[in-house]
């Protein structure tokens, strides 16, 4: 017997990818040099951490 697993979408992911695609337009947009566009791009994948460590200095402080 197997067993099938599906996996749908869900409305987080939709916002997490616009939150990257805005986040890279950002980013890169405001880069001085190519490897500054590079770093932007990287910060892009991980932008919710960058927002969750600013609002937890922000109730923090």
């Amino acid at each position: 017997m197997s067993k099938r697993m599906q996996k749908s979408g869900s409305a987080g992911d939709a916002v997490y990818g616009l939150g990257m695609i805005g986040a890279a337009v950002w980013y890169i947009s405001s880069a001085t040099t190519f490897w500054m566009g590079v770093l932007g791009f990287l910060k892009a994948l991980v932008w919710p951490a960058f927002l969750v460590y600013e609002a937890f200095k922000a109730l923090h402080g």
